[in-house]
């Protein structure tokens, strides 16, 4: 580079000018403009920096400021910097049963049910003193429940061992059939696996509490043992509920995160593992994978699925045509919160889009409470629909260039992912039936999730499998309003004579 070139515009001088001056003083011009330049790459350089540094900044504060409201973190976990959740403004009502609301009696238990019933007759009246005689055809009942000692039932069984007189062999009498060779009967073990599935109580927990409060004395192995029998007895009504689940219409699909031990050879980590949950009518069933991908997804809900499925926007699901999906509003408005917390443009549509999902559920609860006709809903919620598109189609062309990591480009991807879902935010909408959130599949797993906590996981495939079939069990039983004790009890008894295991599906014509 010539020396008029590394001289800035307005300080050029003429080549004269520049051979008439001392070699000493061109020698000092050209060591400044030297590092004039060098400051200049040196500035160029920290500008970068400093972008890319107020970038990560900008995302680990998006990060730090994530909450219920704008992700998918439970309530529990807001800090107390979270914004306050929504509240009602106050009624003006007082607390509790307002006037003329049924109230909730405690009900009795049948007459046929008591161990005692005694009569009690006032001898006088309270007023004026006069004796009383007669009876009250409709006398107050008053009942005092209380527990019994729980004493088990032991049988002992005295096998005798009888030497043979002709050829000295010694032969010991077999248990008679139906008799356990572990030394416990059907409904101890479904009561472990209940305790330990339903109750989420740990080995020494169900120690603890067979023997404090039903006098049976257990050991861990004992206890893992029996979790274990359990298990295996409910293997073909958890498969019939799988297959029943992949064939009916609507079913909503869930999944979170599970830790599975070193014992896994196929997991060394010993953390990494998905929990699955999709969820019908009538019907819940349970997977436990060491994926989230296309691959777990497709064993959850069949290859050959063609019903409705209500989840979120995990791309394991993407595999199902869009029209037969209906993604969760609940977690569109936590996206659109994030959005409509950013500076500028994005703000700005992500606080459009809430005010038209507060105006598609205002409608919504209408139709649901019966104060909107169907087919008016269906207008609004098109108008709706037209709206929204236009703003993600809006945050769609508002980013920078591709692969850029600023808040503009996060709006610009979301809204971009959400067009080519598009026609999945409005299933609820063209067929009735059909919910639009996943509400449902959240509430079944949050059981499931409370385990995990207490629990850190399962230690080996095995108790991966159990953890998936008892959550079945419980959570399909409930659907059901069926006792899981009554039908574990049954379970392990079929199992114990070879006969099929209770059903777990409905008795619905």
């Amino acid at each position: 580079m010539s020396v008029e070139q590394r001289i800035p515009p307005t300080a050029a001088i003429s080549d004269a000018d520049w051979q008439s001056t001392p070699a000493t003083v061109q020698r000092l011009v050209i060591d400044l403009i030297g590092r004039v330049a060098h400051l200049e790459e040196k500035v160029s350089v920290l500008q970068a920096q400093n972008q890319t540094l107020q970038e990560q900044t900008r995302r680990l504060q998006e990060r730090l400021d994530q909450n219920s409201q704008n992700s998918s973190r439970p309530p529990s976990s807001d800090g107390p910097a979270a914004p306050a959740r929504p509240t009602k403004a106050p009624s003006g009502k007082r607390r509790g049963g307002q006037p003329g609301h049924p109230g909730h009696e405690r009900v009795l238990y049948p007459v046929e049910a008591c161990q005692r019933v005694e009569e009690h007759r006032p001898r006088q009246c309270r007023h004026c003193g006069e004796p009383l005689s007669g009876d009250d055809p409709e006398p107050y009942r008053h009942q005092v429940v209380e527990l019994p000692p729980i004493r088990p039932q032991v049988e002992e069984h005295r096998l005798h061992q009888l030497r043979c007189a002709a050829c000295g062999t010694t032969t010991r009498a077999p248990l008679p059939a139906g008799v356990s060779t572990s030394g416990y009967g059907p409904r101890v073990v479904a009561t472990v696996a209940l305790l330990s599935s339903e109750y989420r109580m740990s080995e020494r927990m169900v120690e603890g509490l067979m023997a404090d409060l039903l006098g049976v004395r257990l050991c861990n192995g004992t206890v893992n043992n029996q979790r274990a029998e359990a298990s295996q007895a409910v293997v073909t009504p958890v498969a019939e509920a799988h297959q029943h689940v992949q064939q009916q219409k609507i079913v909503h699909a869930d999944e979170t995160g599970f830790r599975q031990g070193h014992a896994d050879g196929g997991n060394p980590d010993g953390r990494k593992a998905w929990l699955w949950v999709a969820v019908t009518e009538w019907v819940a069933v349970f997977l436990v994978r060491l994926s989230r991908g296309q691959d777990a997804a497709r064993e959850l809900l069949g290859a050959a699925f063609a019903g409705y499925l209500i989840s979120d926007r995990w791309n394991g699901y993407n595999w199902v045509r869009v029209l037969w999906r209906q993604l969760c509003w609940a977690h569109l408005k936590r996206e659109f919160t994030k959005i409509a917390e950013r500076e500028g443009e994005s703000g700005r549509i992500g606080q459009a889009l809430l005010e038209q999902e507060a105006s598609l559920f205002a409608y919504w609860h209408r139709v649901r409470d019966g104060t909107l006709a169907w087919a008016r809903f269906q207008k609004y919620a098109g108008e709706v629909r037209q709206r929204v598109r236009a703003l993600l189609a809006e945050g769609a062309a508002y980013g920078p260039a591709k692969g850029e990591h600023s808040a503009r480009a996060q709006t610009a991807r979301t809204c971009r992912d959400l067009l080519k879902m598009e026609p999945a935010l409005w299933l609820f909408v063209r067929v009735r039936g059909i919910e639009p959130t996943n509400n449902i599949s959240e509430r079944t797993i949050r059981h499931a999730v409370l385990w995990r906590r207490t629990s850190f996981g399962s230690q080996s495939a095995a108790g991966s499998e159990f953890v998936a079939r008892m959550l079945t069990v419980i959570m399909t039983l409930r659907l059901q309003k069926r006792n899981v004790l009554e039908y574990l009890t049954q379970a392990c008894q079929a199992a114990r004579t070879g006969q099929a295991a209770p059903s777990l599906l409905p008795n619905t014509p």
